[in-house]
């Protein structure tokens, strides 16, 4: 069985309580069982890995290394100006798929430039707890 990771950044644990109008109100813990329960449909193994910590992302990134077949990431904020982020992105060898519940290109300016776009397979954007189900599709074509 293909073996997929799940990286979820900061203030993402607070899904279902912050900004209910842009992320919803369906809970972190609850979106992440039905992405488990998805991936499972698809015969992947699939674990989440949530941080408010960058370092931690990264070296959990590191720590995936030949342990998965592929990942998806939703950086949060770390998307817009994280380089070591990226860079840990680019060291593994295996796929990454972005992933944004909102339509960062419909928000804040700040939010429209992803500097790990261009080390990911692709990016999904704007269809809420829909996009991660999108991107385990987009990797079970690629793995």
């Amino acid at each position: 069985m293909k073996k997929i990771l799940v990286i979820l950044g900061p203030n993402l644990n607070m899904v279902g309580i912050r900004e209910k109008g842009i992320y919803g109100s369906e809970t972190a813990e609850s979106i992440n069982a039905d992405i488990i329960s998805y991936a499972e449909s698809k015969d992947f193994e699939c674990n989440i890995y949530q941080s408010n910590h960058e370092g931690d992302i990264i070296d959990k990134i590191h720590e995936a290394f030949n342990k998965y077949d592929g990942a998806i990431i939703n950086a949060g904020a770390l998307t817009h100006y994280s380089y070591a982020l990226r860079d840990a992105i680019a060291s593994v060898n295996f796929p990454f798929v972005e992933v944004h519940m909102s339509n960062i290109h419909a928000r804040e300016e700040f939010r429209h430039k992803s500097v790990i776009a261009a080390v990911c397979k692709g990016q999904i954007a704007g269809f809420g707890k829909r996009s991660y189900t999108l991107a385990i599709d987009a990797l079970k074509e690629m793995i």
